[in-house]
């Protein structure tokens, strides 16, 4: 990793500790938590979405044994992420992950890739990541990751008893995934769904 790389990856100036889950030694929840479902359930579906303290979406995954958790609209134009592959960057493997529809890394860090436009977001920091080109000029084009910054607004998800829970990010700091959960946006969401014809 180069030190241009690790700069933007220490650069982010979000606090929340990473979304991998945890279990707790306790046998109950964390304050201010909520409860998504059981660890089994959630296990065989892969991931989840649920309305959490009345108000929120949340999106929980579950990949190579750990459960994150994010807001469920991509920040950039709202796509829904529980649609989304998690790939790899070399070509074969990607090929092989798309086919499977797997899991995806980018430098050794795993992305949800959004199913509308194919932006990159970290499942653990919830970083946007972008091909940069060293040098427009030069053949072939050399590229490498970057990070545009924490985008999407990850949560803290625990593991109790077999029991899987979530705990809102409430940093007050704007993140840019925060627009798809306002009133304004979902009012203009239910506008724009299909409406359902009566069977004949």
């Amino acid at each position: 990793m180069s030190s241009e790389e690790e700069t933007s990856e220490k650069s982010s100036s979000f606090t929340l500790p990473p979304s991998s889950s945890s279990s707790a030694s306790t046998s109950s929840p964390p304050p201010a938590s909520h409860f998504i479902g059981k660890k089994e359930d959630i296990v065989k579906a892969g991931r989840v979405t649920k309305i959490v303290n009345g108000c929120r979406d949340i999106l929980v995954l579950y990949h190579q044994g750990k459960f994150h958790a994010m807001d469920p609209r991509c920040y950039h134009s709202g796509g829904a992420l529980q649609h989304g592959d998690i790939e790899t960057s070399s070509i074969a493997a990607t090929l092989i992950t798309f086919m499977l529809c797997q899991h995806q890394e980018f430098n050794g860090r795993l992305c949800i890739v959004c199913p509308w436009h194919k932006y990159k977001i970290t499942l653990a920091e919830g970083e946007g990541l972008y091909q940069a080109v060293e040098d427009p000029s030069a053949k072939p084009l050399k590229t490498h990751w970057r990070s545009k910054g924490v985008k999407q607004r990850i949560h803290k998800v625990t593991e109790v008893n077999g029991n899987v829970y979530v705990t809102l990010n409430a940093s007050q700091e704007a993140i840019e995934s925060d627009v798809y959960r306002t009133e304004r946006y979902s009012t203009d969401l239910h506008k724009l769904q299909p409406k359902h014809k009566a069977n004949k």
